[in-house]
């Protein structure tokens, strides 16, 4: 507690003025806490996922003692920025995520009057170290599991790593104070794995209503990129990365070239230059693959679109639910998903009736239900959809009411 304020500590290796959506989560949980009377710090990374210059010119940086860190503030938040880089180098990588955990727990040990400390997954790593900062300041400490290690590596279970990572699991789950996760896949997935089960809460992610919502214009956007056209228009915006599958995206551009049908992929990744080398050795002009957007265009580049794709990896599918799906139902628009069965995404979206959604793992089988499918849909059908996914959204899943829930069960922590 400082100046009569409980105090909460932030530790995560994303957050604002990084331009992702882990980051947008925990900058909006830091507010809530903040508008509820406490006093917040966060210790985080410089920003190397998602730059956006904007964000860097709103939120300037400058160096702190002994250039170990650099300090910036958020909405009257303090924000401590270790140093990390995106290095190509896996040994880099390596020595950088090391060098960020030994720096960030020193910092963390010398802050005063910490009475919780909050991080999400990945990585584990975080959540081991937080549980000793735990037990040196004598604070409490919550741990929020986005994805699950190691099952999310799909690794052998007799493997060293696994093993590991298992044991570190094991620890940090039950050495935190609560645990919380996003839905009752995830729940049903670890809750075996605590001692004590009533330690494990669901808290689902949300979406920031007051700038995802229907209705947007689409002036703003760039009409050389964003042309007007008659054609459905699929859109995924985001990281083009190991977690989503991209040849169906491929192969659905394939079967339905000559249709008006038109495909857009935003954002960047290490599956983006695939992408871009299939799409000119195959000449899909009905594909279009254009660099990341600035966060405040999002609401219109979702109005633009007439449905969003996400297509899951059957090694991801199981371990992850992308945030990325609530804000494109707070706007209105419906989806088409690739995921198998009983998987978070399926479970969440199938009662809302939102999304056409895909199950099968055979490429030619789900992009020819998939061509098939958007053949026949009609824009008004679409719309139809979308409208179903904005009214689950503003009944259960806005800022306002989630992060209430990560207050509220900090609160009831230090009541016992």
């Amino acid at each position: 507690m400082i100046n009569g304020k409980n105090r909460i500590l932030i530790h995560t290796l994303i957050f604002s003025p990084d331009g992702v959506s882990t980051a947008y989560l925990y900058n909006d949980i830091a507010l809530a806490f903040q508008n509820k009377g406490w006093d917040v710090v966060v210790l985080s990374t410089t920003p190397h996922f998602n730059v956006m210059e904007e964000q860097l010119a709103e939120q300037p940086m400058k160096w702190g003692v002994w250039g170990l860190y650099k300090k910036s503030s958020f909405k009257g938040i303090p924000v401590y920025h270790v140093p990390q880089k995106k290095f190509k180098s896996t040994l880099l990588r390596l020595v950088g995520f090391v060098y960020w955990h030994i720096v960030s727990f020193l910092m963390a040990l010398f802050m005063k009057n910490i009475d919780v400390i909050l991080s999400p997954s990945p990585p584990l790593t975080i959540g081991r170290l937080n549980n000793w900062l735990g037990r040196l300041k004598g604070c409490k400490v919550v741990y929020n599991v986005q994805e699950i290690y190691p099952d999310i590596l799909n690794k052998p279970k007799t493997s060293l790593v696994h093993k590991l990572l298992s044991k570190m699991e094991y620890k940090v789950y039950n050495k935190s104070a609560a645990v919380t996760t996003i839905d009752q896949v995830f729940y049903d997935t670890i809750v075996d794995r605590f001692e004590d089960k009533s330690h494990l809460h669901i808290i689902p992610n949300f979406v920031d209503t007051d700038l995802y919502r229907s209705g947007v214009s689409t002036e703003a956007l760039d009409k050389s990129l964003f042309p007007e056209m008659d054609s459905i228009k699929l859109l995924y915006a985001g990281n083009i990365g190991f977690a989503q599958d991209w040849e169906p995206l491929v192969k659905l551009a394939e079967k339905t070239r000559g249709e008006k049908i038109e495909y857009f992929l935003i954002g960047e990744g290490v599956k983006k230059g695939w992408v871009e080398e299939q799409k000119d050795a195959l000449r899909l002009d009905n594909l279009h693959v254009l660099p990341y957007q600035s966060r405040h265009l999002m609401p219109a580049i979702l109005a633009y679109s007439d449905l969003q794709y996400i297509f899951m990896t059957p090694e991801m599918e199981g371990m992850g639910f992308p945030s990325k799906v609530y804000t494109i139902m707070a706007c209105g628009r419906p989806l088409m998903v690739c995921s198998g069965e009983n998987t978070p995404i399926i479970n969440f979206l199938r009662p809302v009736d939102c999304a056409k959604l895909v199950t099968s793992h055979d490429l030619e089988r789900k992009t020819d239900e998939m061509a098939q499918w958007l053949c026949t849909i009609t824009r008004e059908q679409l719309r139809e959809m979308g409208k179903k996914g904005e009214k689950v959204i503003y009944e259960n899943y806005t800022k306002e009411i989630v992060t209430k829930k990560y207050v509220e069960l900090v609160d009831s922590l230090l009541s016992k």
